[in-house]
């Protein structure tokens, strides 16, 4: 008789300041860390040192802790790794090239895709939880004519962000997020009628998902997005 073997999507969780055996909160709907977001089991581990802060402005020294921790998930049985920040792009190669399962860090590996389902004049926008940091680097295009095809905004300025780069980040109230998405999404779509689709950097767009969607009607892609597509694939 042979046992179960546990297969999970492993989350690369930032920072949060509580004590280790302290229980964490229970997720939200639209969180990576509630199983029902993508379908599937979940697991995580805290990027040791992995502030907010530091990960937003691209602390290069965090690499090692990004590939300790996508480590232990795979030896705790995650068959997919991902990352609870986008801004975790800057890790991806780092992390993939240390483990031997898929790898699908942030939201913003959707962007050369995406790109290339769309019409040559119309444009991708990318809602990000900073636009200050969110530069031509983290898009993953290379040809300069397709980065022009990629509208940039930023909810900096509002709570969700405000509270993310304290120590620790106290919790931001869901109807905050919303205002801010939404927001964020109408100023977009009004000074840029060309865009066809948008893809969401932060891992918070997820929990306001329905708002998003009574003000627009087109295609709308984040890290849950991409995560599904993985996790489908391995069956």
């Amino acid at each position: 008789m042979t046992s179960k073997i546990s297969r999970y999507l492993g989350v690369l969780n930032l920072e949060r300041g509580r004590p280790p055996e302290a229980p964490p909160p229970p997720p939200q709907p639209g969180s990576l860390l509630n199983p029902d977001t993508c379908g599937f089991p979940v697991i995580s581990e805290t990027i040791v040192g992995g502030w907010a802060d530091r990960v937003i402005c691209g602390d290069p020294a965090l690499e090692s802790a990004y590939v300790a921790a996508a480590r232990r998930l795979v030896e705790r049985g995650a068959v997919a790794i991902t990352a609870n920040c986008g801004f975790s792009i800057r890790h991806q190669a780092a992390v993939a090239a240390s483990v031997n399962v898929p790898v699908v860090i942030s939201s913003l590996l959707l962007v050369p895709t995406l790109l290339r389902q769309l019409p040559r004049s119309a444009k991708l926008a990318v809602v990000t939880a900073d636009s200050t940091n969110c530069g031509e680097d983290l898009l993953c295009v290379d040809d300069p004519a397709e980065r022009a095809r990629v509208v940039v905004g930023g909810i900096e300025g509002g709570k969700l962000l405000e509270n993310e780069m304290k120590r620790p980040p106290p919790p931001t109230d869901v109807a905050d997020v919303e205002a801010e998405f939404v927001a964020c999404v109408v100023r977009l779509c009004e000074a840029h009628p060309e865009i066809a689709a948008i893809v969401f950097e932060c891992t918070a767009a997820p929990l306001v998902t329905k708002a998003i969607r009574r003000v627009t009607t087109l295609p709308l892609y984040d890290i849950s997005t991409l995560c599904r597509m993985t996790l489908m694939s391995l069956g």
